[in-house]
């Protein structure tokens, strides 16, 4: 059981860092219709003119893409395709384990309800991806001088989905392999209880930050503004460029989400903020030999990892955001992600418990 949910694990986290490479190479829109079972892919000549002929009727074929070749256009089906089915798989992969770990009693109910409820999401993640897609196959009126590309906001709420399912799965995967933290064994000594108790509460606020500048990133991603002001720590040679509050007047509290130049300085902020609070967080922990190995291990790593993600932001804003390192800046953010919730997982209160070996499982996984 627990290897099949570590595995489940990297398939969200892969299929994450895969959405996120079909949207750099601008392959989201090349498939203009959805089905919720499986999808056959063009495999004739006429079978790939046919669905060439449907996307030449989208704007971005218009506006973007004009004069693309079919093999050009198969390249950005692929893509997407690719990222389409390794999700219908994931599903498969997902529900027939279940399936059987539950027939043979290798989990309580209490957990198969719990990943009954991480297949339902997983399934209506999917129709949240053809949601957003569909923002891009349609301009508006308003829309019409602009390049076009998915609502920033479905774009978010889409990469939203994808971490909650991805939170649930680690958590209850990390349940699975420690049910108990260090601090909640009989044996804990009180200084590691009271030091833990004090991590506990600088994680929290910290896995929040961090999940707020993940969202602002797709606000960059959907507004394509990582291609915009190619410097730093300026912006067109201002900390706050003077075109920050451009849309203020039309478009009221929407300018910070859909003002390129908003989006890329709040995700600015929010990044540089969390170097600081991370670098804060790792001094005042790093040396407190009353923790546990565990939450040592991940407070150092934290720390590293947030400053691999900085590094990479700058890079790929400095590189006009190519596909590699755009990829790596979203890989790394859903890595952070998850150093921070192994650290919130070891820094767990103490709490009544019967300690039995295996808490969540029946049978050994």
């Amino acid at each position: 059981v627990t290897y099949w949910l570590v595995g489940g694990c990297a398939w969200v986290f892969s299929m994450v860092v895969i959405g996120g490479m079909t949207r750099l190479t601008r392959s989201g829109l090349s498939m203009t219709d959805w089905k919720f079972q499986y999808e056959h892919p063009p495999l004739t000549l006429e079978d790939w003119e046919r669905e060439f002929d449907k996307y030449k009727q989208s704007p971005e074929y218009q506006k973007t893409n004009i004069g693309m070749t079919l093999e050009e256009y198969k390249f950005i089906y692929w893509m997407e395709y690719g990222h389409r089915m390794w999700g219908r798989v994931l599903g498969i992969y997902f529900a027939a384990p279940l399936a059987y770990f539950s027939y043979k009693g290798y989990m309580t109910s209490k957990l198969m309800k719990r990943l009954g409820v991480f297949f339902v999401l997983g399934a209506t993640q999917g129709m949240i991806g053809w949601w957003m897609v569909k923002s891009g196959l349609k301009q508006t009126e308003e829309q019409k001088f602009e390049v076009p590309r998915v609502s920033p906001y479905r774009l978010a709420a889409h990469l939203a989905g994808a971490f909650t399912i991805y939170t649930g799965m680690v958590w209850t995967t990390l349940n699975v392999m420690n049910p108990v933290s260090p601090a909640q064994l009989p044996t804990a000594a009180e200084s590691l209880i009271s030091a833990t108790k004090k991590l506990r509460k600088a994680a929290h606020p910290l896995a929040g930050l961090i999940g707020l500048t993940a969202i602002s990133g797709a606000y960059v991603a959907g507004m394509d503004a990582g291609r915009a002001y190619n410097t730093f720590p300026l912006m067109n040679g201002k900390i706050v460029p003077d075109e920050y509050l451009k849309d203020w007047e039309s478009k009221g509290w929407r300018n910070f989400f859909e003002n390129t130049a908003a989006v890329q300085f709040n995700h600015r902020v929010l990044a540089l903020t969390t170097l600081v609070s991370v670098s804060a967080v790792h001094a005042m922990f790093r040396g407190n030999s009353a923790l546990s190995s565990q939450s040592k291990f991940y407070i150092n790593a934290l720390m590293g990892i947030t400053v691999a993600q900085v590094g990479l932001g700058i890079t790929a804003l400095l590189y006009h955001v190519p596909v590699e390192l755009g990829s790596a800046h979203q890989a790394n953010a859903l890595l952070l992600f998850t150093v921070i919730l192994n650290l919130m997982h070891s820094a767990r209160k103490p709490k009544k418990l019967v300690f039995v070996k295996d808490l969540w499982a029946h049978k050994p996984a």
